[in-house]
């Protein structure tokens, strides 16, 4: 069939390309039955859902009692476990993948998704102190063991770039749960005081607060809109069209248009190229880094904090280091007033080392194998407190600091612990004047994308 040339075209440009697409179009047969179905199924995809469908991860309606039917990946992987073929790297993670995608509760407008890895620290972690408090080398073994669990989980979702829910949901239950056994079990034995308990309450609920504005937005980069799309009309029929396109869309490359920085000097220009993120379709302002995990970029990015399921960027990087320290002051007075209770005669400093009797009931050395959690997760925001302090003192971020350790373009001390770039920093008065006040000092005017094409 023979198809009928465009007669007018529009072309629309979007970040620096133009799409030139036709308003006047005759179609084969096959392809107008083809968008005929497609049309068809998107109508079916606005009707309404009822409390158990969804549309799962390929755009297709579903219901929630079909979470065990058709699943290819698990068939596959099935198949190579019978025949005795070693497994792809990939299938387990493609097998967890569709299971997150079934696994949904009814809901109204539609089945909701529950994400797996909320589940695991809900259930492991009461599970495994109560047993740790059962004996000595028990408390041993599992306190060695869940450190190097969690060390083992971060590093395979890291190395695979994905979010998880996982680590947010253990910092949030080990925090309610620490409260919860310390309500239970060592306010009833009658050492704890109103006051104290009052000044517990306070630092558990200041620090879920700051942890909320943490996560309302690390200050992503947004596209101008008034770079970001143009329009051009054409009239009369397209030169040099491939016939391989079928008259559906062609795209084209604009001319450059020189702005004011390109007529002064090139140098601007070439800053801007070597800013342009091109998985987000922006000109990235100075220190700021696109983030694989989140899919976006952040300006003045330090880190892709698990713990907090969130980047830590310039807009909710001070409220991140307040959190962290809320915690840590409420965890080392909630610590200190357990092992008050449950090690009375032993100095404070030496209680976690050498408390005798404490295994005698089940109480107290559940106070204490909590105690000792406690104390391992304090370790670790502690080690990360640190980091953060010596960061801001220098002025560099932590992803700068990496780069400059791959780079080898820093000063390093401490075994990396002090990296200083020598880029940013302006004393120690300065950097640190200069984080407290960044949230509301005005964005420098970002390069225009017009640049780039």
């Amino acid at each position: 069939m023979e198809i009928l040339q465009p007669a007018h075209a529009v072309v629309t440009v979007t970040q620096g390309v133009a799409v030139l697409r036709s308003e006047a179009l005759l179609l084969p047969l096959g392809v107008a039955v083809a968008m005929k179905r497609r049309a068809g199924k998107a109508l079916q995809a606005e009707e309404p859902l009822c409390c158990c469908e969804f549309v799962n991860r390929n755009g297709d309606r579903s219901h929630i009692a079909a979470c065990c039917c058709d699943c290819e990946q698990l068939d596959q992987a099935c198949d190579r476990c019978l025949k005795g073929e070693p497994q792809d790297s990939d299938s387990a993670w493609r097998v967890v993948s569709v299971v997150r995608d079934r696994l949904r509760v009814p809901w109204l407008g539609g089945a909701q998704q529950v994400d797996v890895s909320v589940l695991p620290p809900l259930v492991l972690l009461p599970v495994l102190l109560h047993v740790a408090a059962l004996h000595f080398l028990l408390g041993l073994l599992v306190l060695t063991a869940l450190p190097g669990l969690v060390l083992w989980y971060y590093y395979a979702t890291h190395r695979r770039k994905g979010r998880t829910l996982f680590f947010l949901s253990l910092a949030l239950f080990s925090l309610a749960y620490m409260y919860y056994l310390f309500l239970t079990e060592v306010v009833p034995r009658g050492d704890v005081e109103l006051l104290q308990l009052a000044a517990v309450t306070a630092g558990v609920a200041l620090t879920l607060l700051s942890l909320a504005r943490t996560k309302r937005e690390p200050g992503y980069v947004r596209p101008r809109p008034a770079d970001a799309h143009s329009t051009v009309t054409y009239h009369g029929q397209l030169p040099e069209r491939d016939p391989a396109l079928n008259g559906v869309c062609q795209q084209v490359l604009v001319a450059n248009r020189a702005g004011p920085a390109e007529q002064a000097g090139g140098a601007n220009s070439d800053s801007v190229k070597r800013n342009w993120c091109s998985a987000c379709r922006v000109v990235r302002p100075p220190r700021a880094g696109h983030c694989r995990i989140c899919g976006a970029c952040v300006r003045r990015l330090d880190h892709h904090c698990v713990w907090i399921n969130s980047c830590v960027g310039q807009a909710n990087h001070r409220c991140f280091l307040l959190t962290l320290l809320l915690f840590l002051l409420t965890s080392l007075y909630g610590i200190s007033l357990v092992l008050r209770s449950v090690c009375p005669r032993q100095n404070l400093l030496f209680a976690l080392l050498y408390c005798p009797g404490v295994y005698a009931q089940y109480s107290t050395a559940l106070c204490f194998t909590c105690a000792w959690y406690s104390s391992i997760v304090t370790g670790g925001l502690l080690h990360l407190l640190l980091l953060q302090v010596i960061n801001i003192s220098y002025n560099v971020t932590e992803r700068e600091a990496r780069l400059a350790l791959r780079d080898k373009a820093g000063r390093s001390c401490l075994w990396g612990l002090v990296v200083d770039t020598g880029v940013y920093s302006r004393g120690f008065r300065s950097n640190w004047a200069e984080f407290l006040t960044m949230s509301s000092a005005l964005d420098p005017p970002a390069p225009r994308v017009t640049d780039l094409v």
